[in-house]
């Protein structure tokens, strides 16, 4: 019957001869299939993510915020960006800043240093779109600067480093330069993104971020934060 297994013995061998080019043309068919698909695979490649990793629920948004220590900001004495060492390196000559323009944007090209030459990216923040790399910057969610009042000015220097180029929580996005910068350090009870429907998105990616590295709220940013997540 065809797919069943014959079972060798002495005066089989004839039987053996015929299954033989089957098995051969099997493969072969095999091989000429995979071939295919890793050819195919090649020429497509992934698909762009085009977006940080996606943020905690809301259900678990509320439970971490729940986790926070409540605590009066720190100062900023002693602070400085450098503290926070960044862009570092991630792979070959690409540094962080470079591999989030590639992972956020669509037809993104880079050149031999890694420097994305051309591309699209969408800012989920003021949902504009741009075509220059240059006119987008990489956002900490959590502001160094607010990290460092929250808890992080008693961490070592690989530890502020690790969040500065954290790839692996929603901590980092491409956004519209300008409106990064009018967003400074600011907490969530300071400023939110333009882009009211992207609201609920952002809260859930800040307290993912300050619960996973145990960074404290002040009253106001946590009744803030409260009050967006009821809405989620």
């Amino acid at each position: 019957m065809p797919g069943t297994t014959e079972t060798a013995s002495s005066t089989g061998t004839g039987v053996q001869a015929r299954r033989r080019p089957l098995h051969r043309y099997r493969i072969a068919t095999a091989s000429a299939l995979t071939a295919v698909a890793t050819a195919a695979a090649l020429l497509t490649g992934p698909s762009a993510q085009a977006a940080p990793p996606t943020p905690v629920s809301a259900a678990t948004a509320r439970a971490y915020l729940g986790e926070l220590t409540v605590k009066a900001e720190g100062s900023m004495s002693g602070y400085s960006r450098d503290k926070f060492p960044h862009w570092a390196t991630q792979t070959g000559s690409c540094n962080t800043r470079e591999v989030v323009l590639k992972r956020d944007g669509t037809d993104v090209e880079q050149d031999s240093g890694c420097a994305a030459v051309s591309g699209k990216w969408h800012s989920d923040y003021d949902d504009a779109d741009w075509t220059a790399a240059s006119d987008v910057d990489i956002d900490h969610v959590v502001p160094l600067a607010q990290a460092w009042r929250s808890g992080a000015s008693s961490w070592t220097t690989e530890q502020r480093k690790g969040l500065a180029n954290d790839l692996t929580r929603p901590q980092l996005i491409a956004v519209t330069d300008n409106v990064n910068q009018a967003k400074g350090d600011k907490d969530p009870a300071q400023w939110m993104p333009p882009l009211a429907s992207y609201k609920c998105t952002y809260v859930r990616m800040w307290v993912q971020v300050k619960h996973y590295y145990d960074l404290t709220v002040d009253s106001a940013e946590k009744s803030a934060l409260q009050s967006d997540l009821s809405g989620c």
